[in-house]
């Protein structure tokens, strides 16, 4: 499984939804699929603007966790 860490990013830098899609230029939706981590696909550009606004990483923002069931490969 793939997590997003926006919400914390978010939290940290006390942003909403609103002010990311504003300053980033991003779909409301996007951002907020990203926050709830419902989202399945995700623009490389998408992934750009949101590094460059928090100044981090692709790798601070977003983690590889393994998933505990086998099955899915």
């Amino acid at each position: 499984m793939i997590r997003c860490h926006l919400s914390t990013f978010m939290g940290r830098d006390k942003l909403r939804i609103s002010d990311v899609s504003r300053l980033t230029g991003l779909n409301r939706s996007t951002v907020s699929a990203l926050y709830k981590e419902t989202v399945t696909r995700l623009d490389v550009a998408a992934i750009n603007v949101l590094c460059n606004l928090f100044r981090c990483s692709v790798g601070e923002l977003f983690e590889h966790v393994p998933d505990d069931d086998r099955s899915a490969l």
